[in-house]
Formats: C-alpha cells, structure tokens, sequence
C-alpha cells in the first residue's frame, strides 16, 4: 500500500484536509518535507474502520532526519488525502512506532 500512495503522491493525485494545512502552518511542516517523509516512510498503523474513511499512519523521515507522522487515506480514493500530521512526541512513542500504554 505504501507504495501505491507514494506513486499517487508522485503523480501529483493527493490533497490536504483543512486541518492538515492548519496542522502544517502551526507545526512549520513543508508540503516538501511532507513528501520526502512519505517516500521515506512505512505504514505503521492501518485504521480501515476511520469515520472519514479507510486511513493509515505513515512514519517517515525528512532529509534533515525530522520524523513525522502522516496520516492518510487508503490509495483507493482517487485522490490520496493527507488527514493530518506531526512531529510524533517521544514522551507517546517508543522509537515513534510503537505506542507507549
């Protein structure tokens, strides 16, 4: 699956919710630095019962190694949607993985 969003991605056949742009400009985040984490990235959780619809939770780097957290929809949809997105807090993730309980 991870494949197919960066090739939609790469295309050029993916938006941004509302609350993405907003979680971008608050959080400094790069439509580029966007990109380079998802070509980096893994599929680290799969929500396939999400109210919007089929997501999943990307992990990936930028270049300059910022990890972020992607979450998007399944590759399905015409156009791939970036959900939301962060810089995951360590204090939540172990290795930014796995959650901690």
């Amino acid at each position: 699956m991870i494949e197919e969003i960066r090739d939609k991605l790469e295309a050029g056949l993916y938006e941004f919710s509302k609350h993405s742009v907003d979680q971008s400009i608050l959080r400094k985040i790069t439509v580029g630095e966007i990109r380079e984490a998802i070509v980096s990235g893994e599929i680290i959780e799969y929500y396939p019962h999400d109210k919007y619809g089929p997501s999943c939770l990307i992990l990936g780097y930028t270049l300059a190694k910022r990890p972020l957290h992607i979450q998007c929809s399944y590759p399905s949809r015409p156009l791939v949607k970036i959900i939301t997105l962060y810089e995951p807090d360590p204090n939540q993730w172990l290795d930014f993985k796995t959650r901690k309980t």
